[in-house]
């Protein structure tokens, strides 16, 4: 008959243990741990530990033997375990990464989770396992374009530098003008949201005109100076200028980041501004509008106030959009800009690269 080989501890190891075996926060299977190897240290067989602790002899042997081998540390982990072996191969896995990054269906312009499992002889389960592994979304498209503008690196360097440090005794506004919001009224009222069932909007509608937007956002504390007109002409954009003019306080310098929209750059735009020396009109690059902050607004708006409203008119549109920004205006929250100027040109640079190198396969 075979015969466990004996456990002998010291005294601290013997404390280590007693505490493991009464504690109340450690995992139960390190305190059941434990008292196996208290049991053993006194003499106990394998058969009687078992029978006293309620658990199996293998497992008594077991856990002997792993503090005879590694000591207390080989109490606290499980030993590593292979795991089961894949179900699908590595090889079927990178195809299925290859073929969703760098083909298409005969019929589409994008994999699904269907066309991909009858292409490869998988499951849309794993598919879809794959595709979540590797962050791969081929639904979703993103919109892009990279600027070609000559001066790209220096706008962006102007620009930012006066979101991040901008200068003193001086206002920072990001102006620019939503064009064409339509008044659109729903042809049926819609039913309200309940438990069980989102609200409802019907979807056909009536145009009642549209109104222009002139916005600017004061990049430091959030504040917005609007005014809306019928159109976005000069004539509008030099109105809206005598507004920001009138409204900010006469002795302080103001830096506008405006878009390159023709309005922005007429001659008699020009003229205004030499002879009111204190704005200082700064241009995003082309196809860059995304440094101008007041896009965000501009999106808060829409989404917040506009995307499911219903006007019966131009004028109700008006109202609801100046309420809106006197809301925000109450309680405004700057946009706080992180994006230093020599991580969008290398972000930019490698757009470019990735572009050219698509253009000439």
């Amino acid at each position: 008959m075979r015969v466990a080989p004996p456990v002998v501890i010291d005294h601290s190891q013997k404390a280590i243990l007693e505490q493991w075996a009464r504690s109340r926060s450690l995992p139960v299977r390190q305190a059941e741990r434990a008292k196996v190897v208290l049991l053993a240290s006194e003499g106990n067989t394998d058969l009687e530990i078992a029978d006293k602790l309620r658990i199996g002899n293998h497992k008594v042997a077991r856990w002997r033997k792993r503090f005879l081998k590694l000591g207390l540390p080989g109490l606290e982990k499980d030993a590593f375990r292979r795991g089961r072996k894949p179900a699908i191969a590595a090889s079927v896995k990178l195809e299925v990464i290859h073929k969703t990054t760098q083909c298409s269906p005969a019929n589409a312009t994008h994999w699904s989770t269907r066309t991909m499992a009858s292409e490869m002889g998988i499951s849309e389960a794993t598919v879809r396992r794959i595709w979540h592994a590797n962050g791969l979304k081929p639904h979703l498209i993103e919109a892009f374009k990279v600027s070609k503008d000559k001066r790209f690196a220096e706008k962006v360097d102007a620009i930012v530098g006066l979101y991040l440090s901008p200068p003193e005794h001086a206002i920072v506004l990001c102006v620019d003008e939503k064009s064409q919001i339509q008044a659109l009224d729903r042809t049926q009222p819609g039913l309200p949201l309940k438990k069980g069932r989102g609200a409802t909007m019907t979807h056909d509608y009536k145009r009642n005109g549209t109104a222009t937007l002139f916005a600017a956002l004061n990049t430091l504390d959030g504040t917005v100076i609007g005014m809306c007109q019928e159109r976005h002409r000069h004539q509008e954009w030099l109105k809206f200028l005598r507004v920001i003019d009138d409204v900010t306080p006469a002795g302080k310098q103001i830096y506008l980041i405006a878009d390159n929209y023709a309005t922005h750059k007429h001659a008699k735009v020009q003229r205004w501004l030499k002879r009111h020396p204190r704005f200082h009109l700064y241009f995003t690059p082309t196809s860059a509008s995304w440094l101008n902050m007041v896009e965000r607004f501009f999106r808060d708006l829409t989404q917040n106030r506009l995307r499911r409203g219903a006007f019966r008119d131009v004028e109700e549109l008006i109202i609801a959009i100046e309420s809106y920004i006197d809301r925000h205006n109450e309680s405004p929250k700057p946009f706080i800009w992180t994006a230093k100027a020599n991580d969008i040109l290398e972000k930019v640079k490698r757009a470019r690269k990735a572009l050219n190198n698509v253009q000439s396969v």
